[in-house]
């Protein structure tokens, strides 16, 4: 699955102290020595733990050259044998071609052998310095005298899953069958409640992202710049990936080498990654979802205590610009469904459903959505014709079923689980939806993709296998919705819900089920909005050519996004204003926010 980053405009520029700045040690030839010289003074063990994708092999022997005496013990040697770990992995990779079960209640440590386990606990009395990934296991940890901790960001790992490059639990090289499933339903979770148990108590956050650029931020001076983050609005790292449905109206705005078509690109959400400038000679690179550390600030207590781990919302924008006059197969995505709250934890123990909603941010001429059906569409027979064709054969009057709609700028469809639909091309859809995954799993139920050809990022064309349908999931969750309910329903309307002279604020019509508003402000030289300490919003720029969005109570606290780019605003950020630089013409900024708090 080919992924690009983009990283215009991205930096986040926060103040901390001197003495955070001055702690952080740059560059590997640099750090190596910091971990050689703890390593020589420690009065115990020492542990490098971390997550998927860090180089350890590497670091080890960087350690080693830097001069550290010590005896290096890999975590491996402790983990049961690949067979028993690829048994007691199965009940989450499950049989389901397309999706698998989430590990929640799972440790590293029921990977391990308890026997050698405790051996080893006993060997760190004489100093032994233990890495990879678990080196610091609750059983473990009260046995270390240093603990380091490093990180990686999701993108630069999953290229090197997809390149069959990544080593797992156990291995010490690339398991070439190692399959995303694995990834994203198991070990995502043994390394998440991991990495959330030793957070607040390690020694050393290690930025490992490459090996060639590694940085170690002492723990007092990490989570100073974990909450000065929270002060600030925070921009993310975007994410951009090509597809059959992939347009050009990017071209416009970013430059992503390599990247020649583009279905959509992710503009805020958990799995990205942030980039913080605190004013020393690098910038630091890590995970979004490190803020997650305070999830009250982040996302508030309702969403925290409702949903424990879970960062619960995405913004995506997708493309749909065609230079010329395009067939419907060619510029519309898949007809598909997404899943409710009930069915994703019964089915793949998920905490919440995606419920989504297209923003039309622009549209071209004959801009549209799918969504339902007809109101004279026989839906048997749909259903029938879409399992026989499963995407190997065409359905050539599949638009006698599936219902169409002419978009306009600023329409909202909202797209509560069961309903069909998908983004027709000829516009620019901004989805702000739920993210119902710890790991950052997306819920989308194929059922028809036209038999079309998919993306070969290799050759740059259209060439690739048809996508694989989930015919048994999309049609067991879909309520076959016709068109008058999803006019008088899911074709939202906004309404004023504050007016004053210098901006306004609206809120669209939402349906009950939908756990989010989605609402704008509109202004011409600036606006004002509140979290009221609950609230976190994700915020968009549809309308202008950039926002600077800061705090009324403390101005310096500040970022500044362009067109189609998106912050995410604290909950705790409170009461706040967004304000165009040129001052000239309307602007809009959308935003999603969740409606109980």
């Amino acid at each position: 699955m080919p992924l690009y980053e983009g990283r215009q405009n991205v930096e986040n520029h926060i103040k901390v102290s001197e003495d955070t700045k001055n702690a952080i040690v740059f560059g590997p030839e640099g750090v190596f020595a910091q971990m050689a010289q703890a390593i020589g003074t420690a009065s115990g063990a020492v542990a490098l733990d971390g997550w998927y994708g860090v180089d350890f092999d590497a670091v080890v022997e960087g350690i080693k050259k830097a001069g550290a005496d010590a005896e290096f013990v890999n975590i491996n040697d402790v983990f049961l044998p690949v067979d028993e770990i690829m048994d007691y992995k199965q009940e989450f990779i499950t049989d389901d071609p397309g999706f698998g079960y989430c590990n929640l209640d799972g440790r590293i440590s029921d990977l391990m052998d308890a026997q050698k386990l405790e051996a080893l606990r006993k060997r760190l009395k004489s100093g032994v310095v233990v890495y990879g990934y678990g080196a610091a296991v609750p059983e473990l940890f009260s046995d270390y005298d240093i603990t380091y901790y490093l990180d990686k960001t999701r993108q630069p790992l999953l290229w090197q899953m997809w390149d069959g490059k990544l080593v797992p639990f156990a291995c010490d090289a690339p398991r070439k069958e190692y399959d995303w499933k694995e990834y994203y339903y198991c070990d995502y979770y043994l390394l998440h409640f991991q990495k959330h148990f030793l957070i607040d108590k390690m020694d050393y956050y290690v930025e490992a992202v490459k090996t060639e650029d590694l940085k170690v931020i002492p723990r007092n001076a990490y989570d100073e710049i974990i909450k000065t983050m929270l002060d600030y609005p925070v921009k993310e790292v975007e994410i951009y990936q090509p597809g059959p449905w992939g347009a050009y109206r990017y071209k416009d705005f970013w430059e992503i080498e390599g990247l020649e078509c583009n279905a959509w690109n992710e503009v805020a959400g958990p799995e990205l990654s942030i980039l913080i400038d605190i004013g020393a000679e690098q910038m630091i690179n890590l995970p979004f979802v490190n803020l997650m550390q305070y999830p009250q600030r982040l996302v508030g207590s309702y969403v925290h205590e409702k949903y424990p781990h879970l960062f619960p919302l995405d913004a995506w924008l997708d493309d749909g610009y065609f230079p010329e006059k395009t067939p419907a197969e060619r510029i519309s995505m898949p007809i598909h469904t997404h899943p409710g709250t009930e069915y994703v934890k019964t089915h793949f123990n998920e905490p919440l459903g995606r419920y989504e909603t297209y923003y039309i941010a622009e549209a071209y001429e004959g801009a549209n959505t799918w969504m339902g059906f007809y109101n004279d569409a026989d839906l048997e027979q749909w259903e029938k014709k879409c399992r026989e064709s499963n995407n190997l054969k065409e359905i050539g009057d599949w638009k006698d079923y599936v219902c169409n709609w002419e978009s306009r700028e600023g329409d909202l469809y909202l797209i509560p689980p069961g309903t069909d639909h998908g983004h027709g091309g000829n516009q620019m859809v901004l989805e702000l939806d739920t993210c119902p995954s710890i790991a950052g799993t997306e819920y989308s139920f194929f059922s028809y993709d036209f038999a079309r050809n998919s993306w070969d990022d290799n050759t740059k064309t259209m060439t690739g296998k048809p996508l694989k349908m989930h015919m048994d999931h999309s049609f067991n969750v879909s309520k076959f919705r016709r068109e008058d309910y999803v006019d008088e329903k899911l074709r939202a309307r906004p309404s004023v819900v504050k007016w004053t002279k210098d901006y306004f604020i609206e809120r669209y019509s939402s349906v009950p089920e939908m756990p989010f508003e989605i609402e704008r402000i509109h202004y011409s030289k600036k606006g004002e909005y509140d979290t009221q300490g609950k609230f976190c919003h994700i915020v968009t720029l549809t309308v202008g050519k950039n926002a600077k969005i800061y705090s009324r109570k403390n101005p310096e606290r500040c970022t500044t996004i362009n067109l189609f780019q998106a912050a995410v605003i604290p909950a705790d950020f409170g009461e706040y204003a967004v304000e165009s630089e040129t001052g000239e013409g309307r602007n809009t900024i959308t935003l999603v926010r969740w409606k109980k708090g």
